[in-house]
């Protein structure tokens, strides 16, 4: 950071100090849900109608293998269906809404955090506002004053709400994008557990050489 940079931060007064750290955290929170969203978002298509032509051959134990490969909570709630392929509806279904309540409350953990950051920084510049004001009036009533002394109140009270709106925007941006991948993938997750569910009561049971499929299974 260069002097004229680091001059005009100082210039801002002491809420630039809490607006910095808020910065940081923003980043650090950002990028860490960015990555972790991104592991977990996989193509629910492809990914089910791949488990459907394993479980078409009646290799169930391969279609529970690719879940344990497979990150994202798409792939946990398609094998907690295949875990109870033979049991009935509501019984599958029950499982398959316990995987989902496990999943997915990692998706939105520290969005709140994002949140906060987003709300609090403009109250943060909103302080650093009425401080600078505080100590423009405070030079107002001293008959020496200068007017670098007013200056000093003034630079506080602007930079401190720039810094705060600069932090505040893209907290909400960030904020917004991220809920948005997480409803993207919460929608993944329910059309996966419906399909899978509807498959493995239909098709895969009645296909042909169903109850061999489970019969090595059962004999472990």
């Amino acid at each position: 950071m260069s002097a004229f940079d680091f001059s005009l931060f100082s210039k801002g007064g002491p809420m630039m100090f809490v607006l910095a750290p808020l910065g940081v955290a923003l980043l650090v929170l950002f990028l860490e849900r960015l990555l972790f969203l991104h592991r977990g978002q996989i193509r629910a298509k492809a990914f089910v109608d791949g488990i459907k032509n394993i479980l078409a051959k009646r290799r169930l134990v391969e279609a529970l293998t690719v879940c344990e490969e497979t990150p994202g909570p798409v792939a946990a709630v398609v094998k907690a269906a295949l875990l109870h392929a033979d049991a009935p509806a509501e019984e599958m279904r029950y499982q398959v809404q316990e995987a989902a309540v496990i999943e997915l409350p990692a998706l939105e953990r520290r969005l709140g955090s994002l949140a906060a950051v987003a709300q609090v920084a403009p109250l943060a510049g909103l302080l650093g506002t009425v401080l600078g004001m505080i100590t423009t009036f405070v030079a107002f009533e001293k008959d020496y004053m200068s007017a670098s002394a007013l200056a000093r109140g003034f630079w506080q009270a602007l930079l401190s709400v720039a810094g705060s709106l600069m932090l505040a925007i893209p907290a909400h941006l960030a904020h917004h994008f991220l809920s948005g991948r997480v409803r993207a993938i919460v929608r993944d997750v329910e059309w996966s557990a419906n399909e899978i569910m509807k498959y493995l009561q239909t098709e895969y049971r009645q296909a042909p050489g169903a109850g061999e499929a489970v019969a090595p299974e059962e004999g472990k």
